[in-house]
């Protein structure tokens, strides 16, 4: 069951959109979208403001049940916004951190996107920007805000997921098996993109990820660090402790085609099933058919239309509609284009947590780009709970 919730606070200069799944037993997962409304503030007050209105839903609608485990700011000026982002979000419980200069579009300087689950330890700290939490039979993984400084965005890619494939490793994991879900964020994505696709195209190859087994669900958008020399960051989910058939993937053949047909190398949506649901995480998606052709090239409200499209056809690979959609990200090139985008969003997916944001998609001609995950009851008492 799936409940959506809007909570004003004025007296913080906040709302927050909220999205609640409750299975009959197990866990509940929170999905918080929060929005400054105090447009005229500096950012301290604005990020201050969300922090009081995070506390008073954590405190009051969860009883302090619910733990995070992974908080990404959205925020409009890396360079300087970035250390009091890192000064506050230390006020609460750890979990992953992830901060992206990605500017929300409602006039804001900074939103706040806050995934919670209950009955679940603290998450741990295992260095790295990974924090992690084991649950029955599984151990999950959730990863922020890695980066380095140096070389070019293909080196940086490359070197972070060697990386990370040395940490997983630590832990008896490695990307191809267990990892879920990946976020590359690149600054001057017409210009870098190409070097993190190369970049993660030989790091796959190199693990045995091929088009004949699989790759990783995954966004590649733009995103800035608040250092000129940080080219890619990234951000990601694993989870150690699954069966093979509990994780399988997405292709929605009707409408999109394999990525590795025009060069890259992610997966369209990821299905972890557990004992009592199922997660379907959607990778960044735009206007697209499937021979790789960009669709509806300048008009936005038709692009937005066939990015919806896409995304229902890959939801309905697994019974899944918009229905149970528990948060969205939309990415715009062209911040003219906010205005059109957000009333047609809002009309159709009235209460569905979202953050529309500044960021250009990986192909100029695409003007906007959605993700997303989606939660449905099942039952499958062979596979592994949450």
């Amino acid at each position: 069951m799936i409940e959506f919730n809007i909570h004003t606070y004025p007296d913080f200069g906040a709302n927050a959109e909220i999205s609640t799944f409750r299975a009959e037993s197990g866990i509940s997962e929170y999905n918080v979208m929060l929005h400054s409304t105090r447009l005229v503030g500096s950012f301290r007050e604005q990020l201050e403001g969300l922090h009081k209105a995070l506390h008073e839903i954590e405190e009051n609608l969860f009883g302090c049940r619910a733990h995070a485990v992974i908080k990404r700011y959205f925020i409009s000026d890396a360079a300087n916004q970035t250390a009091t982002v890192e000064e506050l979000v230390s006020e609460f419980s750890p979990c992953a951190v992830s901060i992206v200069q990605q500017q929300p579009l409602d006039g804001s300087k900074v939103a706040l996107w806050v995934y919670l689950q209950d009955g679940i330890p603290v998450p741990q700290r295992n260095g790295n920007g990974t924090f992690s939490y084991k649950h029955n039979d599984c151990t999950h993984y959730w990863t922020g805000y890695r980066h380095m400084s140096g070389g070019s965005s293909e080196q940086q890619t490359r070197a972070l997921l060697e990386g990370y494939e040395e940490d997983l490793a630590l832990h008896k994991c490695h990307i191809a098996d267990n990892c879920v879900r990946t976020w590359f964020f690149v600054r001057d994505i017409d210009t870098n993109y190409a070097g993190v696709v190369r970049g993660r195209r030989d790091n796959f190859e190199q693990m045995g990820m091929t088009p004949t087994t699989h790759y990783i669900a995954s966004t590649g958008i733009q995103g800035s660090h608040a250092e000129p020399g940080v080219k890619v960051m990234f951000d990601a989910y694993a989870v150690k402790g699954l069966k093979k058939r509990q994780m399988s993937y997405l292709y929605a053949p009707t409408h999109l085609n394999p990525t590795y047909e025009y060069g890259v190398t992610f997966e369209r949506g990821v299905c972890v099933e557990y004992a009592d649901r199922q997660q379907l995480f959607i990778s960044g998606t735009a206007s697209i058919d499937n021979h790789g052709n960009v669709l509806n090239v300048g008009d936005i409200r038709n692009q937005t239309k066939r990015m919806w499209e896409n995304v229902e056809a890959l939801l309905a690979e697994r019974q899944h509609s918009f229905d149970n959609v528990v948060q969205m990200i939309v990415y715009l090139r062209d911040i003219a284009d906010y205005q059109i985008v957000k009333q047609m969003h809002d009309e159709r997916f009235p209460q569905i947590p979202k953050v529309i944001v500044w960021a250009s998609v990986c192909r100029p001609t695409w003007l906007v780009e959605m993700e997303c995950i989606s939660i449905k009851e099942s039952v499958n008492p062979e596979f592994v709970p949450l």
